[in-house]
């Protein structure tokens, strides 16, 4: 057996059970553990483009136009771009997963609050992808909704359970599905329509400003995004990992966004208003054969999503009690399968105000300090709770909340994310009077 140096310990032989099964909920995940490219860029690429992501594009679209819908998406998504591949390129380097990477900014206990936080509202979207998997096989198909959201519920929990093997998979296989069938959508939508006159719609809703556009994609991803160490950690190095992350951000979700957005130019879409971009019903009523694969995709593709959703919540909350993901999937599955059926789901707007001002200034301060302010944090002793990460947090989710109320038409998360940042470069300055007398020394040095 050979040793691995980072871990300076044995390594399982290849194709043995334990390394199969291993998570590394507890520790960071060793070099001879770590994917291939193609497989941590799978997990994230099979992710946003999914049937949801296609509603939200279509609500765009429908309340801004086309074009000017478009550059909204595209716009929100370079910045989720920056916002995720920072945070990749700092797991990629380290192996961690969110919890281990979030300790060393917030400290050994005060992570408990932004990872309990994270590990739980992720359970949110996990529930809502189960309440759509029921309501598009009901629109679809006549199914009762219940029975839709449980099949789909019980799925997504057995492939989290498998673990990261199972979200690669699952992602080579939800994205051609996804590309296929909606090309075939659009094709029956746009039926006489030109794609001319689609590029050209202006859209009849008013509810909606370009920035609050702006603000639906980044939160949409905000949460998952700020725990996207979870699934690149498994990258061989921090250029990996950004290369994994830049498949979802910008060009996977935009592809999803952008197909809703269509399905609603093109006329193809059923009260766009409310459902959006859903082109589930543009795929059945053609034959057994078309309906069998639109069946499919509802599984394969929000399943795609829930079962992210879960491993997050499940990775994180193993990090922070004894247990292991895979009991926890199980349990936090069942917690979000019964919130699913009791409709909570159907709450989506106030669930993406809600991650959209509270999320994104937690990883601000994560790349604040661990990549901006690297040179000076670097040689800082660990702590139970850092202080100017938890009070940049807070500063940052109440100017958001201020711009949310107050100044309608703000992108919320980029006010979270500017200033949560600005808050932890003066913060951190000031010397901790609890630190060992070498750090404060440090500390005064820099500032």
């Amino acid at each position: 057996m050979t040793t691995d140096r980072t871990e300076n310990r044995p390594m399982p032989a290849a194709g043995t059970t334990a390394d199969l099964g291993e998570e590394y909920e507890h520790e960071p995940v060793p070099s001879h553990a770590r994917k291939s490219l193609l497989s941590v860029s799978s997990v994230w690429f099979g992710f946003p483009m999914n049937l949801g992501n296609a509603v939200f594009g279509g609500v765009i679209v429908y309340n801004l136009g086309f074009l000017t819908g478009a550059a909204a998406i595209v716009l929100g998504n370079l910045v989720l771009f920056g916002y995720v591949g920072a945070l990749s390129w700092l797991a990629g380097r380290t192996g961690e997963n969110f919890t281990q990477q979030t300790a060393r900014t917030f400290g050994t206990l005060g992570v408990r609050l932004p990872a309990a936080f994270l590990s739980t509202v992720v359970i949110g979207w996990y529930s809502f992808q189960i309440g759509l998997a029921g309501t598009n096989l009901r629109q679809a198909l006549g199914w009762a909704t219940w029975w839709g959201a449980l099949a789909g519920g019980v799925l997504f929990i057995a492939l989290t359970i498998v673990g990261i093997r199972a979200l690669s998979l699952l992602g080579l296989v939800a994205t051609p599905l996804f590309l296929v069938l909606a090309a075939v959508a659009l094709g029956y939508g746009l039926g006489d329509a030109s794609l001319g006159s689609a590029l050209s719609y202006e859209g009849p809703g008013t509810a909606m400003s370009f920035g609050a556009a702006m603000s639906i994609v980044i939160a949409g991803f905000s949460d998952s995004g700020t725990m996207t160490a979870d699934f690149t950690r498994w990258a061989r190095s921090g250029r990996a990992a950004v290369i994994a992350a830049s498949c979802a951000f910008p060009f996977a979700n935009c592809v999803a966004f952008l197909v809703g957005g269509l399905v609603v130019a093109v006329g193809g879409a059923t009260d766009p208003g409310n459902n959006g971009g859903g082109f589930l019903g543009l795929l059945t009523g053609h034959g057994p054969l078309l309906t069998t694969l639109a069946v499919l995709l509802v599984f394969a593709n929000l399943g795609s999503v829930a079962s992210h959703c879960l491993y997050n919540a499940a990775v994180g909350w193993s990090a922070l009690t004894p247990a292991r993901m895979r009991p926890l999937a199980l349990l936090l599955g069942a917690v979000g399968l019964v919130a699913a059926l009791s409709g909570i789901w159907a709450h989506f707007v106030d669930w993406l105000n809600l991650l959209g001002i509270f999320v994104p200034p937690i990883g601000a301060v994560l790349i604040t300090d661990q990549l901006l302010l690297r040179r000076r944090t670097a040689p800082r002793s660990p702590a139970a709770y850092r202080l100017p990460a938890l009070a940049s947090w807070a500063l940052g989710a109440g100017a958001a909340t201020v711009a949310h109320h107050l100044v309608p038409g703000t992108v919320d998360a980029l006010v979270g994310i500017v200033v949560a940042g600005c808050a932890y470069i003066v913060l951190d300055r000031i010397p901790n009077p609890a630190a060992p007398r070498g750090e404060r020394a440090r500390t005064t040095a820099h500032a």
